[in-house]
């Protein structure tokens, strides 16, 4: 009787936690679903704005480099020079001198003033963050575009027209396209660019998602019909309901074997670091000219007892934000030059880097830690590379360049990650004073398919040189890319064309292959110079 009781028991709590889960998951879909459309538009609005304040860094680069030569006067020799500035850039449409209150004195396309309709004043011109340029709206018969202005002495200043192309904002997903608008607004409400496919009149019951630059007064905003909304990704409910009923089913079963323990994924992470479940992968960087491998970055996976690899993202925000990344990033570092130590020795100039959230480079004993890690370690710290991520803001830009500059002293050399679409501008490129930038492979997957993407890889790439910088493309997945990023001026790269992350013992491998094909390679050319 017993027994059958305790059955009866144990069915009864397994129906109730199915009941509960299955009940629940009705909710937690819709949770679910709207969780997944609010971060994807939050994402979509970040894209827009962080895509308009590039077109503005880059007709910022363009004014610099005007103002840098000197002097620019109405001859037509210096305009005949201006106007090949705006044919090699595809975002700036016009460049204009103007005095002191915003009346035109020449333009590189005369003609282009023909489309103006009235002028801003500069009181109504909108300053940047840094105070050095001035943005504002400019009305055109046929649409609107986007000024901006920088002062070249008392007397005179520059201006850029952008034209903010479709590109930019184009960026809703094909469900959406039809029922939502993208819009760049200044901060005084005056609109610079706008992405839809209808009329805003016919649109009804908008549901709206706005961000705001740090840097210019600029803010983008997406706009969603809601009824386009609710039927935006409605595949996730049956999943969803899935996975409530095995969880239900799981949870009760686990209830009536009173053997489950809820533990958070903290603590699984803390165990994983007691056990050093945490490896380094390797991914090589390599020249694009000749294929050579000339070092590699470090990427951390967690590699269960069970064999199972968990990808970085499963683990890394959490470990971010609870504040075990810091462990982990020593612990990866440390078995990373443990196991590269002999080809560090070997190769003089082959280099290892790995990823430093901006929270870490400016903790306390850092730089302390780094030469105690490297020293042990035996190796160069020439042979090093940190590279500053910018999945979050660098809350003390002074204070890291101080850093950086301590860790270059020493011999270490620093690399900004994600350059292009992270939170760095152009002036924290100059002021953090890295060795190297590594451009984004957002732009590399456009490269050969869209001018702008090549324009500002072509700026960036000018801005290394003239900082001293190398820079490093990621992402590189065809040849096709290699070489447009060749025509760029860019000499490094690092992608899937070589090699995804790979455990030691197979990056090993594929190193000692490249090293027996350059061996090779070497021996047929001296035998052909023989001949």
């Amino acid at each position: 009787m017993k027994q059958r009781w305790h059955r009866v028991t144990q069915t009864a709590m397994v129906a109730a936690s199915l009941a509960a889960f299955v009940t629940g998951g009705h909710f937690a879909a819709k949770a679910v679903i709207e969780a997944q459309q609010s971060r994807q538009l939050v994402e979509l609005t970040d894209v827009a704005l962080r895509r308009s304040e590039t077109a503005v860094d880059f007709g910022a680069a363009t004014l610099d480099e005007l103002a840098r030569r000197g002097p620019l006067n109405c001859d037509p020799a210096s305009l005949q020079a201006v106007r090949l500035q705006v044919y090699q850039r595809s975002t700036v449409k016009d460049i204009r001198l103007v005095d002191r209150n915003g009346s035109v004195i020449c333009s590189a396309y005369s003609e282009t003033l023909e489309f103006d309709n009235g002028l801003v004043n500069r009181p109504d011109m909108l300053r940047s963050d840094d105070r050095r340029l001035l943005l504002f709206r400019v009305d055109q018969f046929s649409g609107v575009a986007l000024g901006v202005l920088r002062d070249v002495d008392e007397n005179t200043s520059l201006v850029a027209i952008l034209g903010i192309n479709s590109y930019v904002f184009d960026i809703m997903p094909a469900e959406l396209r039809e029922h939502s608008e993208v819009l760049l607004e200044l901060n005084n409400g005056s609109e610079v660019g706008q992405f839809s496919t209808k009329r805003h009149s016919e649109f009804s019951n908008l549901v709206s998602l706005g961000n705001v630059s740090n840097r210019y007064p600029l803010h983008a905003t997406i706009r969603v019909e809601r009824s386009a909304l609710e039927r935006w990704h409605t595949q996730a409910y049956w999943p969803t309901m899935l996975i409530a009923s095995v969880l239900g089913l799981v949870f009760g079963l686990l209830l009536t074997r009173t053997t489950a323990r809820l533990e958070g994924p903290i603590a699984d992470i803390d165990r994983a670091l007691a056990r050093h479940d945490f490896k380094p992968f390797f991914q090589p960087t390599f020249d694009l000219r000749t294929g050579a491998i000339r070092g590699c970055e470090v990427l951390a996976r967690w590699v269960r007892e069970d064999g199972i690899t968990i990808p970085p993202m499963s683990f890394i925000p959490l470990a971010e934000s609870s504040g075990r990344i810091e462990p982990m990033t020593w612990q990866i570092l440390a078995a990373a030059l443990k196991d590269l130590y002999p080809r560090l020795r070997e190769d003089k100039y082959f280099k290892l880097s790995f990823n430093v959230v901006p929270r870490h480079l400016l903790s306390d004993g850092f730089v302390e830690e780094l030469r105690r890690i490297v020293l042990g370690a035996k190796v160069s710290a020439r042979q090093v590379v940190i590279e500053v991520t910018e999945r979050s803001e660098m809350p003390d830009l002074a204070k890291a360049a101080a850093v950086v500059r301590e860790l270059r002293e020493l011999g270490f050399r620093v690399a900004m990650d994600d350059v292009g679409v992270g939170h760095s501008g152009l002036s924290q490129i100059k002021g953090l004073g890295a060795n190297i930038i590594k451009i984004d492979k957002f732009f590399v997957d456009t490269i050969t398919e869209d001018a702008s993407a090549i324009a500002i890889v072509e700026m960036l790439v000018r801005l290394a040189r003239d900082l001293k910088m190398t820079v490093i493309a990621e992402g590189v997945e065809t040849p096709d890319q290699v070489r447009a990023l060749i025509a760029c001026g860019v000499e490094e790269g690092q992608g899937y064309i070589v090699s995804p992350p790979l455990p030691f013992a197979k990056f090993d491998e594929l190193l000692e292959t490249s090293r027996t094909q350059a061996f090779a390679e070497a021996a047929v050319r001296e035998a052909a110079l023989v001949a």
